[in-house]
């Protein structure tokens, strides 16, 4: 079998051929046998916090994960919907042994997927994936009597995360409007409530999560509506969620977009100011905008490119003991007070930076000047030979000469879909566009499956 997990857990068509009521029974039982501390658990059973996003296929979905585990002898806490640091949050908080959060994250909805937390709420590296993987062919655990797993409903896991997020920023917000796109998503209740405990007024979109309609034309993968939003009700700033709440991306009064690049280099500027910004340094990904590299080299702030993905963010922050890391789509992880994206936690420290400096958001995202970027999913190619291929190692020597010091080119193969995505960023967003174009050609002419 290939390898299920991506860059984010295991996803997939709900009950199409692989994310299936049985195949999350088997994945849960075999996370079990891999993730339970049998040294580590004094007599007691080992402890599972799950959570989910308000999709509907969640229902069916957490129901195999939470018998999975029971039946292999873990006891649950079942924290309901709730969004995914939440469930990083509270693996940590209770000294669970590990986490489960079934999110397709910004997908639509047909889709679903399964993600876990080691103990401390940290995502998994890949040799334990593998391993879990590697279990599902192995007979499960079937204890019997009082050995079988438990299982309660933890309702007040949304209570915990927001006393959390208030007592880890407590952010002064009176006086700031903000408007939220919760996208019909698991941070449909608690960011709202976080940002008027906290001072704000609010207006909310994007928060009546019916189970089909996650991610439906909002949140941040869809910011038209709050940038009206924004404009209409004269708010000073807009925050984005996705689905699942481990992102975060902005709008400013006038409606325009503050991506993750931008938030990196506010929220990187105000920790440093406040002396919070360990080694000066911030983490961001090879996709990050040049823009973002230079801005903060002005500022004598380093910046660590890790590859795509939060969680490879996160494996270069712990490496290295930095405080601050992200990507472009607006995954921000801030040690300090988080092990994974925290998106609310990431808005609520944005809006923080604008209460306090007095300066509107737009004034501070200017920080940096986004060099112009053209991304282009190429479809439907062989995306394993990319790096081997001459004809397209060719092709991206040609642009990258007559680009010289004034733009970059980047070809990454997709973590879950037979796409590869070429991006180049110029000093002028024809040149990009150009590039990028004459670059997917050859991709897909080259590597045509």
């Amino acid at each position: 079998m290939s390898r299920l997990f991506g860059t984010d857990g295991v996803r997939g068509l709900a009950n199409g051929e692989v994310i299936t009521a049985d195949f999350a029974l088997r994945l849960s039982q075999a996370a079990a046998r891999v993730l339970r501390d049998p040294e580590g658990t004094e007599g007691r059973r080992p402890v599972a916090v799950v959570g989910r996003d308000p999709r509907a296929s969640g229902e069916f979905l957490s129901a195999a994960v939470v018998a999975g585990l029971a039946s292999s002898g873990i006891d649950v806490l079942d924290a309901g919907v709730v969004p995914t640091p939440a469930v990083a949050f509270l693996t940590a908080e209770v000294h669970a042994d590990f986490g489960v959060m079934l999110s397709a994250s910004h997908n639509a909805m047909p889709d679903n997927g399964i993600k876990f937390f080691a103990t401390g709420g940290h995502k998994l590296p890949d040799a334990v994936e593998d391993a879990i993987q590697a279990a599902m062919d192995e007979p499960p655990a079937r204890p019997t009597g009082v050995d079988v797993g438990r299982v309660t409903v933890m309702d007040d896991g949304g209570t915990r995360y927001v006393r959390h997020l208030l007592d880890a920023v407590e952010p002064q917000l009176e006086g700031l409007t903000v408007v939220i796109d919760a996208a019909h998503g698991a941070a449909s209740e608690v960011s709202p409530e976080v940002f008027r405990l906290a001072g704000a007024t609010v207006h909310v979109i994007g928060a009546r999560p019916d189970g089909l309609n996650i991610n439906d034309g909002v949140g941040s993968t869809h910011l038209g509506p709050l940038k009206q939003a924004v404009v209409q009700h004269g708010a000073d700033l807009g925050i984005a969620h996705d689905g699942d709440a481990d992102r975060c991306l902005a709008v400013d009064a006038e409606g325009n977009e503050i991506d993750g690049d931008q938030i990196m280099a506010i929220l990187a500027l105000a920790l440093k100011d406040e002396g919070a910004l360990a080694h000066d340094t911030l983490v961001a990904t090879v996709m990050s905008n040049l823009g973002l590299i230079r801005a903060m080299e002005a500022a004598g702030i380093i910046v660590v490119q890790a590859g795509v993905g939060d969680r490879y963010v996160l494996e270069e922050m712990r490496r290295g003991g930095f405080s601050l890391g992200g990507e472009q789509s607006g995954h921000v992880i801030l040690s300090q007070h988080a092990t994974t994206g925290d998106g609310v936690l990431t808005g609520l420290m944005l809006a923080a930076r604008v209460a306090g400096t007095g300066r509107s958001i737009a004034e501070l995202g200017a920080a940096m000047t986004r060099m112009p970027q053209v991304l282009i999913n190429v479809k439907g190619v062989d995306k394993h030979r990319v790096d081997g291929d001459a004809g397209v190692q060719a092709a991206v020597s040609e642009v990258e000469t007559l680009l010289a010091d004034e733009g970059r080119v980047l070809l990454r193969k997709s973590g879950t879909e037979p796409v590869v995505r070429v991006m180049v960023e110029a000093s002028t967003h024809e040149q990009a566009q150009e590039s990028a174009e004459r670059l997917s050609v050859v991709v897909k002419e080259r590597l045509a499956l």
